[in-house]
């Protein structure tokens, strides 16, 4: 079978360390997935890390009847709700957001995926814990037992999240940070760097320090 040919949405960062982590699970035998380039308009520029820039947004109709398929790396914190609207005004099908998950994570077999998630290398989740659509598990993050998450949520390098969480949609959980138990993060809130979190959020919310305290309310 021929692998799926993935265009990523977003510039270098992000997008570039997704990218050269499906170049690196193809090279280890794993090549359901090709990445082929990216889409990009902040940048103007025609190649990324030496990988071509293949249009815009406004492209993305036209690359869609080409037989590409996307992986999302667009996101800012603070304005999580934004970007979600400006990805959802694409009209990209469900069926062409492709789930990369690297061969060196560790994922339970019961695990949940929505359409267009990410896993990184070295990341760890736990049984029963269900994902939404365009979710990102960054590189060694650690995503703990029955937790139910929304779509467009990012987990940042070595963040670690408890057990029986309930995760609204577009929360952005940053490099660090530590989440206990049974706890409820309201959407488009954001967990700071290395705060520990012991309380539930409120919808658009930061938080941050140890333990976690509420720093702004963007209500």
């Amino acid at each position: 079978m021929k692998p799926k040919k993935v265009l990523i949405l977003g510039g270098g960062g992000n997008a570039s360390v997704i990218a050269f982590a499906m170049i690196d699970a193809s090279n280890r035998g794993d090549r359901k997935l090709e990445f082929a380039g990216y889409i990009n308009d902040r940048d103007n520029v025609s190649q990324i890390e030496g990988y071509p820039v293949l249009g815009g947004l406004k492209d993305i109709a036209g690359l869609i009847a080409q037989d590409y398929y996307f992986i999302n790396a667009i996101g800012k914190i603070g304005f999580q709700s934004e970007r979600i609207a400006l990805l959802e005004s694409l009209n990209i099908p469900d069926e062409r957001w492709v789930t990369f998950i690297h061969p060196s994570a560790y994922v339970a077999p019961n695990v949940e995926f929505g359409q267009g998630c990410v896993v990184m290398p070295n990341a760890s989740l736990s049984p029963g814990t269900k994902f939404g659509k365009c979710c990102r598990v960054m590189i060694g993050a650690v995503v703990g037992h029955n937790n139910l998450i929304g779509d467009y949520c990012f987990f940042a390098g070595a963040s670690c999240t408890g057990a029986y969480l309930k995760i609204g949609t577009g929360v952005f959980v940053s490099s660090n940070a530590t989440f206990r138990e049974f706890l409820s993060i309201g959407d488009y809130s954001t967990v700071g760097m290395g705060a520990v979190l012991t309380k539930n959020v409120g919808q658009n919310e930061i938080w941050i320090g140890n333990p976690a305290k509420l720093f702004l309310s963007q209500k």
